[in-house]
C-alpha cells in the first residue's frame, strides 16, 4: 500500500508519528505497509492472539480502503468518533497455531519466522535467570528471542530507541503494567524500567529493537538482580 496509505491512515489516527510510542501507532504502520520485516512479524504473531486488535485492523484497512476509493472528504468529518467506533469493536473468535493436534507456544508468523518452537530455541545464558537467543540485525532492527525465570526481575534499563517486545508464554509487569500472551510491550527514551517475570512459570517473548538499551540502576541494584 505504501505511502499513499501512511497518509490516509495519519488522517484517520493522529498517533501515526515518526516514533511508534502505542499500540495503536503500531497497528496503524502495519496497515501502512511501513514495518520492518521483524516488526511486522511481531504484530502478525500478536494478531494471532488478540482477537480485539485482530478487528481494529480489518476495519482501519476497510476504512483506508474506502478513502483510496475517493469518498468525499465530508464523509470523514468526524474522525475521532470513527476511530472510537474501530476501537470499540466486537473481536472475532480466536486463532490458533497447531502442531501434531497441540497448540504452539509461538504463533504461526513467529514459527515460520524463525524455523522452530519454544521448545528448540537454542537458549545462551546472559546473566542468572535470564537467557537470550539472537537472531541478529535485520533491516535496522536487532531482534532477539527472551526467556526471563520465574520471579527474576532484569536490571533497571531504559532505550535509546523503540523496543517492542511480545510475551509468548507467562508473563511480566514493570511498573507501567502487566502483560501477559500476546501482549505487546512498548518501551522508548521515556521508559525507565525494571520488568519482572511473574511467578510460576518462566517469560518467553520476541523483542525487536531499533537501538540499544542503557542500564540505569545502581551497581548495588545491579548486583541485586543478578543474583537475587
Amino acid at each position: 500500500m505504501g505511502e499513499a496509505v501512511v497518509e490516509i491512515v495519519e488522517s484517520l489516527i493522529r498517533m501515526v508519528r515518526e516514533h511508534i510510542d502505542t499500540i495503536d501507532s503500531l497497528l496503524a504502520r502495519y496497515v501502512a505497509g511501513t514495518l520492518p520485516t521483524p516488526a511486522r512479524v511481531l504484530v502478525e504473531a500478536h494478531l494471532e492472539l488478540k482477537a480485539d486488535n485482530r478487528r481494529k485492523i480489518a476495519n482501519l484497512e476497510a476504512m483506508a480502503g474506502l478513502e483510496l476509493m475517493d469518498v468525499e472528504p465530508a464523509a470523514l468529518d468526524n474522525r475521532d468518533a470513527m476511530l472510537a467506533a474501530v476501537l470499540g469493536s466486537p473481536a472475532p473468535a480466536p486463532v490458533t497455531g497447531m502442531r501434531g493436534g497441540e497448540e504452539r507456544i509461538f504463533p504461526k508468523a513467529l514459527y515460520d519466522f524463525v524455523g522452530f518452537d519454544a521448545d528448540d530455541v537454542p537458549w545462551r545464558t546472559k546473566m542468572p535467570g535470564f537467557k537470550e537467543y539472537e537472531l541478529g540485525d535485520i533491516e535496522g532492527c536487532h531482534v532477539n528471542l527472551f526467556w526471563i525465570k520465574p520471579g527474576r526481575t532484569v536490571p533497571a534499563h531504559t532505550h535509546e530507541g523503540c523496543e517492542l517486545s511480545l510475551v509468548l508464554d507467562g508473563a511480566f509487569s514493570d511498573g507501567r503494567g502487566h502483560y501477559g500472551r500476546g501482549d505487546i510491550s512498548v518501551a522508548d527514551d521515556s521508559v525507565d524500567h525494571r520488568p519482572s517475570a511473574d511467578s510460576g512459570r518462566p517469560c518467553i517473548g520476541f523483542a525487536v529493537m531499533d537501538a540499544p538499551l542503557k542500564l540505569t540502576g545502581s551497581f548495588r541494584q545491579l548486583i541485586g538482580d543478578l543474583i537475587g
